[in-house]
């Protein structure tokens, strides 16, 4: 079982020991020290709450409401939604923070308390280290009876989302309806299943095949929108008349697509395509996280430009974007943060700025992606046990390489002229990511694999 604290969140596994998983104490001492931060950070004394459709979702819900209520917050309870959903719903209520209770990608058995700033943004790592260090020294107070906080709920949300999306100048519902586009849309039995095909509606879209959209919670296949994970739309796909097909994953803020005749679009190429149609109208810089493809370098370079680069994980390419105006961003796992509409990965914004994208290019999706500089990733992982040493890990790797360019902002990125290697410690899951990438997908599994074997080598020294 595995409880971690990150600027992802607080996530963990459901069932076990208390500080080992993500039980109902650790739910209530998490969410005491949230809303406590909050009051001591925030003039509003309200909470927006939402959650994807797992199946701990109204278990983990109920907890984080009688807990907020109990400190003396008001919750507004948007219920069965989408990650960027709440990040709307924040400021749109003015509330002094959120909490999305999702594990976003992690398989059914996790589940993980999202925070959100009074902006609808996640909070720093600074703000999260506070939150933290009170959750740590139980530095909460529970009200009295007379104190105890409001609750409603508001189900309309998803609809004022899209609503908000139709309204983005960049978002052509006209050029979208003229395509007639036949969509298969994938949700792996999230809330997914309600919003994306909402949002097609409301684009104008009416052929559309839903496949894993009934919000069950029961995860029809591993819900991280991997090629590998998603045979079964391919399939579909392949075997129907179909212009495209669109994934998601259980919280909405990842996004993918299948092209026409079942190939995968590739998750890395979402924000590429999209940054794409974003800089044609109108020029500026991109930011992506150091784990993201050097095609999103390539298209930002050749519409004027500049991409910059940030230390992996939501809060860190939204600061990115921040310091260095950037018109489009997100990362390469299919998330896009479109500043004009919020600063949060949204897969919703993401559809409807790649269908106008696609409508107005009048051709297929797949020859869509052949305009893309075209670059092959290996995204490879090695498991953590707590007695290996990552400080020492990547000091070696390091010396190994040392007449590489390096990049040390997060992990380790080495470079080798047009091909690089990214390893780093994730904040979701006990283990080591090693990406990499290259324009042949055989040198990018070999860089790959070369520094997996380095890595294992480093540990069988070590214990010996």
């Amino acid at each position: 079982m595995s409880l971690i604290k990150s600027i992802s969140g607080i996530r963990g596994t459901i069932g076990g020991k208390v500080g080992e998983s993500l039980s109902p104490l650790d739910v209530v001492k998490y969410t005491a020290a949230f809303g406590t931060w909050m009051k001591q950070n925030s003039k509003s004394n309200t909470i927006v709450i939402g959650r994807d459709a797992r199946t701990s979702g109204p278990m983990i819900s109920a907890i984080v409401t009688a807990t907020l209520q109990s400190v003396g917050i008001s919750v507004i309870d948007l219920g069965l939604s989408t990650t960027p959903t709440v990040e709307i719903a924040v400021t749109g209520e003015n509330a002094g923070g959120g909490i999305v209770i999702t594990a976003s990608h992690n398989p059914g058995q996790w589940n993980a308390l999202k925070l959100l700033n009074e902006k609808g943004e996640f909070i720093s790592d600074l703000d999260g280290q506070d939150v933290l260090n009170i959750a740590d020294q139980e530095s909460f107070d529970f009200v009295d009876v007379k104190h105890i906080g409001g609750y409603k709920t508001d189900n309309n949300y998803i609809k004022k989302h899209i609503d908000l999306i139709l309204a983005l100048p960049l978002v052509d519902r006209e050029a979208i309806a003229s395509r007639n586009f036949r969509i298969c849309v994938d949700a792996v039995n999230s809330s997914g299943g309600i919003a994306v095909p909402m949002l097609l509606e409301a684009l104008g879209v009416q052929k559309v095949t839903k496949i894993n959209c009934e919000p069950t919670g029961i995860f029809a296949h591993n819900p991280e929108p991997l090629a590998e994970h998603l045979t079964q739309i391919s399939n579909e796909i392949k075997n129907g008349k179909y212009d495209l097909g669109i994934v998601v994953d259980p919280d909405v803020d990842r996004l993918a697509f299948v092209c026409e005749e079942g190939s995968m679009f590739g998750e890395e190429y979402t924000l590429v395509a999209v940054a794409d149609y974003v800089l044609k109208n109108k020029v500026g810089n991109t930011v992506s996280n150091l784990s993201s493809t050097r095609a999103l370098r390539d298209v930002t370079e050749k519409a004027g430009g500049t991409y910059f680069a940030s230390a992996v994980g939501e809060v860190n390419v939204v600061t990115a974007m921040k310091a260095n105006n950037a018109v489009i961003g997100g990362e390469g796992n299919g998330g896009i943060i479109y500043p004009d509409s919020h600063y949060g990965r949204d897969a919703l914004v993401g559809i409807a700025l790649f269908l106008s994208h696609l409508a107005k290019y009048g051709k297929t999706i797949s020859m869509l992606k052949s305009k893309y500089p075209m670059y092959h990733m290996s995204k490879n992982k090695v498991e953590l046990t707590p007695d290996i040493d990552m400080d020492n890990i990547f000091e070696e790797v390091k010396n190994k390489y040392k007449k590489q360019p390096m990049n040390e902002i997060d992990g380790l990125k080495i470079e080798f002229d047009n091909q690089w290697v990214h390893l780093r410690k994730s904040n979701t899951e006990p283990i080591i990511r090693i990406y990499s990438e290259s324009e042949s997908k055989a040198t990018a599994d070999y860089l790959a694999n070369k520094i997996i074997t380095d890595i294992k080598e480093i540990i069988t020294v070590k214990s010996e």
